[in-house]
C-alpha cells in the first residue's frame, strides 16, 4: 500500500488499473476502490485524468506498450531465429501461473469495447509478426510460417487460459521443453 505523502504517477494509476482489468475486466476499473487499493484519495487520481475513460485509455495504452512491440523488443534482437523461439517460449511458458489473473484473457471478454479491441488486435499483431518472422528465418515458406506462429500462439493461449483453472498443473520447466520440441521446426 502506498503511503498517503507518496505521490503516484499517471502510470501507478494505469498499472493498477490493469491489475483490476486482469482480475475483472472493465468493469473492475472504478476511481474509489483503485484509490483504496493503492492507499490514497482519489484527488491523486484527479491530478493524472480527467475521468475513468482516460485511465482506461492510458492502461491499454500501458498493456500494448509492455505486451506488444515493445514487450517484445529484447527477444526481436536476438539474431539466432532458433535461439529467439527457444527463449520466447520459455519465457512465455515460465511466467504462465496457476490460477494467475490475465489482463489479455479478461479482455476479451470486453472486445467489443473499440479501445479493447484495438488493443487486444495490436498485442496479437505484434506477436504473431515476431513468432511469423522468426519461422520464416527458420527457413519455413511464407504461408507455412504464418500458420505454425497462429498455432504456436494459441497454444500460448491455451496455456494461459488452463491457467486460470487448473489448480495442479503440470511444471513449466517441462511444458517449455516441450513446447520447444514441438514448435521448433524439424
Amino acid at each position: 500500500m502506498v503511503n498517503e505523502t507518496t505521490r503516484l504517477s499517471a502510470q501507478d494509476w494505469a498499472r493498477a488499473a490493469l491489475k483490476a482489468m486482469a482480475d475483472g475486466g472493465l468493469a473492475a476499473v472504478a476511481v474509489e476502490p483503485l484509490a483504496r487499493t493503492l492507499g490514497v484519495t482519489k484527488g491523486s487520481f484527479y491530478a493524472h485524468y480527467r475521468n475513468r475513460d482516460e485511465l482506461i485509455e492510458a492502461a491499454l495504452a500501458e498493456w500494448v506498450r509492455t505486451h506488444g512491440e515493445g514487450g517484445l523488443a529484447e527477444f526481436a534482437a536476438i539474431a539466432d531465429p532458433a535461439r529467439r523461439l527457444r527463449e520466447l517460449l520459455t519465457t512465455v511458458v515460465r511466467s504462465v501461473q496457476p490460477l494467475a489473473p490475465s489482463v489479455h484473457l479478461s479482455l476479451l471478454g470486453d472486445r467489443n469495447d473499440p479501445r479493447v479491441g484495438a488493443a487486444i488486435r495490436e498485442v496479437n499483431r505484434a506477436r504473431l509478426e515476431l513468432m511469423t518472422r522468426t519461422y520464416r528465418e527458420l527457413g519455413l515458406p511464407p504461408a507455412r510460417a504464418a500458420h505454425r506462429a497462429r498455432i504456436a500462439y494459441a497454444a500460448i493461449l491455451g496455456l494461459l487460459h488452463l491457467a486460470q483453472t487448473d489448480e495442479d498443473p503440470p511444471g513449466s520447466a517441462a511444458l517449455s521443453n516441450e513446447a520447444t520440441t514441438l514448435f521448433l521446426p524439424s
